[in-house]
């Protein structure tokens, strides 16, 4: 956000001071602003008044506006923003609402892409209110990433109701987000509602609108009415929806109903494969590691489909996830893809305050698996260690290790196979650490990770995979080490993901994600030491 005042006596309708710019898109500028007549936070939002509006009485206007939005509030409580005033001034047109939680979605866009599940939520619940409005007879006609706000847990609040409507103008705001019977000036509709809705899931996941913005009105609308999408590189199994949205003959885009089984089917499969897709708010707090604990890297649990492309793609096994929530390598570790030297060995020495017996105790290089999980209901113990910095993590799911002090279980998730994921974090702390366990794995960890890297790399941001997959010991148990990088929200990440099978198709992985500058961190590489020295299964 820019801060474009201090606060001052100066008041729009002498009412409503502002504070400072939250979004800014071609036609329409927001603001937080305050109430000074009732002490209460609201945003303001100037857009540039349509010509069929200018023509019209002020008070019929004002009072359009004001019926649609309180409609469409009875209609989806909680996801429309409450209208307090409208406002004429001369060209534009200031309508002011209450506070809506979170931030708007063209805020979101300007930290780079989004994941596509995030894409997928947000997506839904602004189809959810999309869809209320039509079976009721209205159409928004001005969507864009300026009226939608997005929280932490990803829910929707859509203001702007009223301004456009059922009209024969062309919309003048946010022309990129225009479809393209808009941009010629014909009659606006609902269809209209789902191009932008398409064009708006686009720019999540691509990181730009599907036609950018030409600097002139005139200029944008063309090119919205003429030029060709192109294909989504990093939608994922969204594309198919996205693009049936972005049809340019309304009659033929893919209706509400399918986009809504599509979507939901995405992110049914993201929860059937213990993916936390509950937690994938990824607005940061320094980082927000809670955010990194429900964001996936492509991972799936062993042998059910997803839905890649638009086609169903059976999933090799379940040691895609389990080898991509990895460890993290020795500071000594270059782009090379050499292995990290503490597992080069077959037994390294236990870290200091770790539990004394070895793998083999309880996993045995002779294929025996390691205990099921423990009932839900075991309360996992913190002992303390000779380390000032680290404690040991006695997990109720079947493991212990050791974690540094205040580290505590972002997301734990599990599945009917008694395969899990825990991930850990600190409040923070950009860093985390996923523990899976899985009971369906193949024979060939390698061979499984080339399986993996296509789905990684169409489902994350600026993929980039460091060396070569290399095939490890660890602790006499074979596994397979996979590194990569990606961009999530601006911010370059670097992962590695080593899995390690104990016998009769089950197996371990640890997942190690830092920012990348940080990777070789004198506490990244103590971290690595204790980690892999101190993982032990029950």
């Amino acid at each position: 956000m820019v801060k474009v005042q201090d606060p001052t006596d100066e008041l729009v309708a002498g009412r409503y001071r502002l504070l400072e710019v939250v979004h800014r898109e071609e036609g329409r500028v927001g603001w937080h602003g305050q109430d000074v007549e009732f002490e209460r936070p609201v945003t303001l939002s100037r857009s540039r008044l349509p010509d069929h509006l200018r023509e019209q009485a002020e008070h019929r206007t004002a009072a359009r506006i004001l019926r649609e939005s309180e409609r469409m509030a009875l209609i989806c409580p909680g996801k429309v923003s409450t209208v307090v005033d409208v406002i004429e001034d001369n060209d534009f047109l200031w309508t002011v609402t209450e506070r809506s939680p979170g931030v708007p979605l063209s805020a979101l866009l300007g930290n780079g892409p989004v994941n596509y599940i995030r894409t997928a939520r947000i997506g839904l619940g602004l189809l959810d209110v999309i869809a209320a409005a039509h079976r009721h007879g209205q159409t928004h006609g001005d969507l864009s990433p300026g009226q939608i706000c997005v929280d932490d847990q990803g829910a929707v609040t859509v203001s702007g109701f009223g301004l456009m409507g059922v009209t024969s103008s062309a919309r003048v705001t946010a022309p990129s987000y225009a479809s393209p019977e808009q941009a010629r000036g014909e009659s606006t509709g609902p269809a209209a509602d789902l191009w932008a809705l398409g064009a708006m899931m686009y720019a999540m996941v691509e990181g730009r609108p599907p036609i950018r913005d030409r600097g002139r009105l005139d200029a944008t609308l063309r090119a919205v009415d003429r030029l060709p999408i192109r294909q989504p590189a990093k939608a994922g199994p969204l594309s198919p929806a996205i693009l049936g949205l972005l049809r340019r003959d309304p009659l033929e885009r893919v209706p509400e109903p399918v986009v809504r089984e599509a979507l939901t089917r995405i992110l049914k499969q993201e929860l059937d494969d213990s993916t936390p897709t509950a937690q994938l708010p990824v607005f940061r707090d320094t980082y927000g590691a809670a955010r990194r604990a429900g964001r996936t890297f492509g991972g799936r649990t062993v042998g059910r489909p997803v839905l890649v492309g638009g086609a169903l793609v059976v999933t090799v096994v379940c040691f895609a996830v389990l080898t991509a929530a990895g460890g993290l390598p020795d500071g000594d570790t270059s782009a090379s893809g050499s292995a990290p030297s503490p597992t080069a060995s077959g037994s390294p020495p236990a870290a200091s305050g770790s539990p004394s017996a070895t793998p083999t105790d309880t996993a045995t290089a002779s294929g025996q698996p390691p205990a099921t999980p423990t009932p839900a209901s075991s309360s996992p113990t913190v002992e303390e260690t000779p380390s000032a910095t680290f404690s040991t993590y006695n997990a109720p799911e079947g493991f212990s290790i050791d974690l540094p002090k205040g580290w505590k279980p972002l997301s734990t998730n599990g599945t009917s196979d008694l395969s899990y994921r825990v991930t850990f974090g600190a409040s923070g702390d950009p860093r985390t650490l996923a523990v899976t366990y899985s009971t369906r794995l193949g024979p060939d960890p390698v061979e499984i990770w080339a399986a993996l890297e296509p789905s990684l790399r169409s489902e994350s941001t600026d993929y980039e995979r460091v060396g070569d997959i290399r095939a490890v010991d660890y602790r006499g148990f074979k596994g397979a080490d996979m590194e990569w990088i990606s961009v999530s929200d601006g911010v370059r990440e670097r992962t590695l993901g080593r899995g390690f099978l104990i016998g009769d198709s089950r197996g371990f992985s640890l997942r190690w994600t830092t920012p990348a500058d940080e990777w070789n961190d004198s506490a990244n590489q103590e971290a690595l030491d204790v980690f892999f020295q101190s993982f032990q299964p029950e």
